[in-house]
């Protein structure tokens, strides 16, 4: 099987220049990211994060963007999950968003802090009721006997709280990843694509660089 392949998008191939983006990175992604949203890419919001252990054993997997002001970038998850261990030890991360019919990807590294307990309450009873039992009955990273035990737990949830609101877990909530570095890239012919990397100074003011591919 060969290497190259052609991604099937709607341009051939479109260029990033400096004189083209937005001074901040957060202000340019919500272009790329409105962008990719008018297009019907697929869960747009979907965004690769990546987590290390305090001696650097990586992990990785995929979560949703569910916010983004001038403050970063905003996703929820349980605090006692794997990835909720490793950012209560190490709170470094790596981030990648690809739409690959656009042939754009987003690099993001930073720090995690944890939102405020009102922004992730607002958030859980934004979902559906069945979205927040979730959250309830799923202990997540850990060993289960069966899908049975897990489906078994949901119904008592639902019984449970079938006359009332459910309440916020405390084990879940949000995090809000505050950008250090922040790196666009555009497909280009031959493999040689533009890639624009902003890096925050220490009078938190953004420098832009091009990168070679």
């Amino acid at each position: 099987m060969s290497s190259d392949f052609q991604l099937v998008g709607e341009s051939v191939w479109s260029s990033l220049d400096k004189g083209d983006v937005d001074p901040n990175p957060l202000t340019q992604f919500r272009y790329w990211f409105d962008h990719a949203v008018a297009r019907n890419v697929p869960e747009p919001n979907a965004m690769t994060l990546a987590t290390s252990t305090p001696r650097g054993v990586p992990s990785a997997r995929i979560v949703l963007l569910k916010g983004l002001d001038e403050r970063g970038f905003v996703f929820y998850t349980n605090y006692e999950s794997r990835k909720g261990r490793e950012l209560a030890e190490n709170a470094n991360v790596a981030m990648v968003f690809f739409w690959p019919t656009l042939e754009r990807q987003v690099r993001v590294e930073g720090t995690v802090t944890k939102v405020s307990r009102a922004e992730s309450d607002a958030y859980f009873h934004s979902r559906p009721t069945g979205h927040q039992i979730g959250a309830w009955a799923s202990r997540q990273s850990e060993v289960i006997s069966s899908r049975l035990e897990l489906e078994e737990r949901a119904d008592e949830l639902v019984l449970r709280y079938r006359s009332q609101p459910v309440p916020l877990p405390p084990y879940w909530g949000g995090y809000r990843v505050h950008p250090t570095m922040v790196e666009f890239w555009q497909a280009r012919a031959n493999r040689l694509h533009d890639r624009l990397r902003y890096t925050r100074q220490l009078d938190n003011q953004w420098k832009i660089d091009r990168l070679s591919p």
